[in-house]
């Protein structure tokens, strides 16, 4: 049987996309697939593809003439291209443009805007199957005239083991970030406008008359263009928030924050939610995209931009241990539902082989 062989295209590389292709590259090389990734240099240095077992090809993420050239050159040869997020998508439909070769595109987020309603249309349209991974995003490209859209939820990698002497306890961990003997909330991510940590910030200052004698403190882990601006307000007006900026232990804080908090304005299959569930760490989200169909009935869901509702919320909840517990049992609970990785190779590999049978393989060639 003539191996498939398949060129994975990724954009900028975000936390969940980079994390979700090199995991499904690593299933895939080991199901007997070649895999190919076309990625600028950043994200292949911060995942290590080739480590994978997949060949890497550098492309920059411009829709410059040379670039799509250059990916075009890597595609000719594929069995089937799969492009990971809306841009990755456009320049992957454009570099195809004449081959007779079938492009998957993973829709992994959205965005807003006129320009990115015309590219979401012309991706929708060229991809034979548009793969969502939440069931907006799927609803969202049969909008824009999908010929074949489908849930495909992306499965986090479980975390790597970790002795004890690299792995900080609850109370070390505490201690380092000064919060002992007062309950301790934390999120997690890029510090851009859509986290929505505004809006934890105005929640921080409602959480001030918090019965404890210091009362919460809130910890959010990233780093990004918005770090001066909140770090302003922070000082300006006192708030019990500490920036942390880059962490390589996110485990370690979560296990030792009373409560994870995930203000964001959208997601689709939140990291620090799949996180915060996995190790039992209760969680208060936004009701938007597709956190509630993640999370079902194990985190307490606020609207979106309500501060006060996320600071009651994060209140009554640091008030209730026996709501904690329960919340704790329920995110194990439903974090055990979930697809796995092996689970996500296996239904993307399926929809390879509706493309691109066996026997048309032997056939091209």
């Amino acid at each position: 049987m003539t191996q498939l062989r398949t060129v994975q295209v990724l954009g900028g590389g975000s936390a969940g996309s980079g994390t979700h292709v090199r995991s499904l590259a690593s299933g895939l090389v080991a199901r007997g697939v070649r895999v190919t990734v076309c990625a600028p240099a950043g994200p292949a240095h911060a995942y290590d593809f080739p480590g994978a077992g997949a060949d890497f090809a550098p492309v920059p993420r411009r829709g410059d003439p040379l670039s799509v050239a250059a990916l075009r050159s890597v595609c000719r040869g594929a069995d089937l291209v799969h492009a990971h997020g809306l841009h990755a998508g456009v320049r992957a439909a454009t570099a195809l443009s004449g081959l007779r070769v079938p492009l998957v595109v993973t829709w992994h987020t959205r965005a807003r805007g006129h320009l990115v309603s015309l590219l979401e249309r012309r991706t929708a349209r060229a991809a034979a199957v548009v793969l969502g991974t939440c069931s907006e995003l799927v609803d969202r490209a049969r909008g824009r005239g999908a010929r074949d859209a489908r849930l495909a939820p992306v499965a986090l990698p479980l975390p790597t083991p970790r002795t004890e002497e690299e792995s900080l306890s609850p109370d070390k961990a505490r201690a380092e970030l000064g919060a002992v003997g007062r309950p301790l909330v934390m999120s997690v991510g890029s510090l851009v406008p859509d986290r929505g940590y505004d809006v934890l910030l105005d929640a921080a200052a409602g959480l001030r008359d918090h019965g404890s004698a210091l009362g919460p403190l809130v910890l959010i882990a990233g780093e990004g263009r918005e770090r001066a601006a909140l770090q302003r307000r922070i000082d300006t007006e006192e708030l019990p928030v500490r920036l942390l900026g880059h962490r390589d232990d996110i485990g370690d804080l979560l296990c030792a924050a009373d409560v994870a908090v995930l203000p964001s304005r959208w997601e689709a299959r939140s990291v620090l939610a799949q996180e915060a569930l996995r190790r039992g760490v209760p969680l208060v989200a936004t009701a938007v995209g597709g956190v509630p169909e993640l999370v079902g009935d194990a985190a307490e869901l606020v609207p979106y931009g309500d501060a006060a509702a996320l600071a009651d919320a994060l209140r009554d909840l640091l008030a209730t241990p026996a709501r904690r517990a329960e919340l704790a049992r329920a995110g194990r609970a439903q974090a055990a539902t979930w697809q796995t990785e092996d689970d996500t190779v296996a239904q993307v590999l399926s929809i390879y082989d509706e493309l691109v049978p066996p026997l048309r393989r032997v056939a091209s060639r």
